[in-house]
């Protein structure tokens, strides 16, 4: 069976605001800042 990874984004209310199932963690935190760039309208 192995292991399977999720991880979960939660803003500061407590709301899950993304789920990513069956994490690989090569490249993982790069799509993880994205999503919370995206979330606080941020670019950079």
């Amino acid at each position: 069976m192995g292991i399977e990874r999720t991880s979960f984004l939660i803003d500061g209310d407590g709301i899950i605001r993304k789920i990513w199932n069956k994490v690989k963690v090569d490249g993982h935190i790069e799509d993880v800042l994205s999503a919370i760039r995206e979330l606080s309208g941020k670019t950079a």
